[in-house]
């Protein structure tokens, strides 16, 4: 939608080059995409009528056939789109994703398209499941041609509320993360870059920390060295976006290991512990 209308990207990031956008989903029933399309423009206050989004309509649209291939191609060549979106690849085939040489040859008809037409190409792939301590690249379904394939990954893991998005560019620097959450706008409903959060004395905690370090105890640990004084555990919960028993279980520990200090006015991060001249901390 930001492509095709030129509004900024979750709201928050800019379109440079707008244009038109081509788009197949290949789980959802039309009506339903275009619930979704229509409530994310209704999010981001842009018109549906008129938009330069355009949906394949096939009943399936597979990568590893050839008249498939052909009227895909024929299609962009017709349209010209500067952006085409593919949902899910696991819908877009039947060959076996953990095996390089049946994928690899699927990866390049569409870098072939994306040179030969001079568009970006978007392909949504889910992760393996139970891969959620592992680096996101390598959590990626089947072969390790889907990581080597992108020029840009975006990669989006459900770490609790918001939710966590990272990007890694091949040529560009990576940022080390974003957080992201679903938000209702009266009957509309879309992802927006999450704000920052300030409540109880607390500083200015950004809730798009670090993904390397959003365990309970780093996150607990860095809004509290960044607040202004002590804080409720109403004030940590908002501030750092996790459940009320994970919050109290991991305050129980920090405070079990020094690493903070619980006062009558709430909890604060543990002073450090200095060398006396005769030897005693």
């Amino acid at each position: 939608m930001s492509v095709a209308s030129g509004a900024p990207c979750l709201r928050r990031f800019a379109v440079p080059r707008a244009g038109r956008v081509l788009l197949y989903a290949a789980e959802d029933p039309l009506h339903v995409v275009r619930r979704r399309i229509d409530g994310i423009c209704r999010a981001a206050g842009v018109a549906i009528d008129g938009l330069d989004l355009h949906v394949i309509t096939a009943a399936s649209l597979r990568l590893d056939v050839e008249d498939d291939r052909r009227d895909l191609a024929e299609t962009v060549a017709a349209m010209q789109p500067r952006l085409l979106v593919l949902d899910p690849f696991v819908r877009l085939h039947r060959v076996d994703e953990n095996s390089s040489g049946e994928v690899g040859p699927l990866l390049a008809y569409l870098r072939d398209l994306q040179r030969r037409h001079n568009i970006a190409v978007m392909v949504v792939h889910h992760a393996r499941k139970g891969a959620s301590r592992i680096r996101a690249g390598q959590a990626l379904r089947g072969s390790s041609e889907f990581h080597a394939w992108g020029d840009s990954n975006l990669y989006v893991r459900r770490t609790g509320e918001p939710i966590a998005l990272a990007v890694e560019h091949r040529a560009a620097p990576s940022t080390n993360g974003i957080m992201i959450e679903l938000r209702e706008r009266g009957d509309a409903l879309a992802l927006e870059v999450a704000e920052r959060v300030v409540a109880d004395g607390a500083a200015d905690v950004s809730v798009a920390d670090d993904m390397n370090t959003s365990e309970p105890p780093d996150r607990i640990e860095r809004t509290l060295a960044g607040a202004a004084g002590p804080m409720s555990v109403a004030a940590l919960r908002a501030a750092c976006r996790m459940r009320t028993k994970t919050l109290c279980d991991t305050l129980g520990d920090l405070v079990a290991r020094g690493r903070a200090l619980r006062t009558p006015a709430g909890y604060i991060i543990a002073p450090p512990v200095t060398a006396s001249p005769n030897g005693a901390s």
